[in-house]
């Protein structure tokens, strides 16, 4: 990419300008802050990491600003100025410091400890070429797609989860609350439960001994599932094993995070053996990250064909390493993987779709269930015993 440093100011502000409007005018959708992990961001806990959202934005608006020709530590100044987050402008001002006393623009982001090696390789692969727009474009769409794909899963698990959690707390106190009322009252008339209405009371004396524990227990295992990863890696991997849409959710999902970061990396210019190093970061925590490991390093050290590794060392689908073997035969393997990131962009779609319905169905029978238990305990004693007790009052 060419610094233009002889760019008149009107016109090189008029384009950086434009680039701020453009990119408020078009926010990404699904996107989120940096509360959540990102593939793009360091694990470094000692400093904040920077906005997802934001980071979107900031590649968007740098690959505006550096195709009109503004060089890179003008178009991160240009950007920064005024911004409303003083973590955007402290980065920024700390990247455009290290550019200006000669630093280059990789080197400057790899310095803020903010970015991982995926963003640091991407900005250096593109100034390397001269093409660090593309580079900074190529982060944006790579980024939003993420975004939204996990927006979607959200949507398809969180809901869910907080409608039957409230649902289980609404039959907790109906049996905590209602039910001993009504058994109360028939004490009073002198009357004696029916079975079923004995079987309810008995049930409402069970919860009112376990419901802490349970309650507990609850949020004891979502805790533990969220923050603690042996936990969440047994879990997901007992649920793979028995639920055969969740396998296929989550092995094109991570296939998909691994492809795309492949296909964004190959196509700037980064050497395979690097690239399957950094896109198996994007997957750390996985078995699948081990696996993609072990192939690159096979086929760095032995000289075994790429595909080969794939096929012999990974979980992959078959035909990502047919695809792959036919990008290698045919020197097409940047098209290769630019396809199978659109087959699998598409299919987890399709999947997504599919575990929703199913979720909610799911959903939907659990409500059935808790509100009939809720019903029956609420107020099926009180048809079956009314005639008792109105014996009972001489009425």
């Amino acid at each position: 990419m060419k610094d233009s440093e002889n760019a008149a100011p009107h016109s090189a502000a008029q384009a950086a300008l434009a680039a701020r409007v453009a990119e408020q005018k078009a926010p990404v959708k699904n996107g989120h802050h940096g509360s959540g992990k990102s593939p793009l961001f360091s694990k470094d806990g000692k400093n904040k990491k920077f906005p997802l959202k934001e980071l979107i934005k900031l590649c968007r608006g740098m690959a505006s600003m550096l195709k009109a020709n503004i060089n890179t530590a003008d178009a991160l100044r240009y950007y920064s100025s005024g911004h409303p987050s003083p973590l955007v402008c402290s980065t920024l001002g700390e990247v455009r410091d290290h550019i200006e006393n000669g630093m280059t623009a990789y080197a400057a982001f790899d310095k803020t400890n903010r970015f991982d090696d995926k963003f640091v390789s991407l900005i250096r692969a593109g100034t390397d070429a001269g093409h660090l727009d593309k580079a900074f474009d190529s982060i944006a769409k790579r980024l939003k797609k993420e975004a939204e794909f996990k927006a979607k899963m959200r949507k398809a698990t969180l809901l869910p989860s907080i409608v039957i959690f409230a649902l289980i707390m609404l039959f907790i106190a109906a049996q905590l609350n209602i039910i001993p009322q009504i058994e109360k009252m028939i004490k009073e008339v002198g009357q004696e439960p029916d079975t079923l209405s004995g079987i309810l009371f008995k049930l409402s004396h069970v919860t009112k001994k376990i419901w802490v524990l349970v309650v507990g227990s609850l949020l004891g295992g979502v805790f533990s599932f969220l923050f603690v990863e042996k936990v969440r890696t047994s879990v997901v991997f007992f649920m793979m094993a028995r639920w055969r849409l969740l396998r296929k959710l989550i092995m094109g999902m991570r296939q998909l995070l691994f492809l795309g970061s492949m296909d964004m990396l190959h196509s700037n210019g980064i050497n395979l053996s690097k690239a399957v190093e950094i896109s198996a970061k994007s997957l750390k925590g996985t078995p699948m990250h081990d696996e993609l490991i072990t192939a690159g390093k096979r086929y760095l050290e032995t000289g075994l064909p790429f595909s080969e590794a794939i096929r012999k060392f990974t979980s992959c689908d078959p035909q990502v390493s047919h695809l792959i073997s036919i990008g290698e035969r045919s020197s097409s393997l940047s098209e290769q993987l630019s396809l199978l990131t659109t087959m699998y962009e598409e299919e987890v779609e399709q999947v997504v779709f599919e575990f929703s319905q199913v979720v909610n169905i799911i959903v939907l029978f659990s409500a059935a269930l808790l509100i009939t238990m809720v019903f029956i305990g609420a107020f099926l004693p009180i048809f079956l015993m009314g005639p008792k007790m109105m014996n009972g009052q001489g009425l």
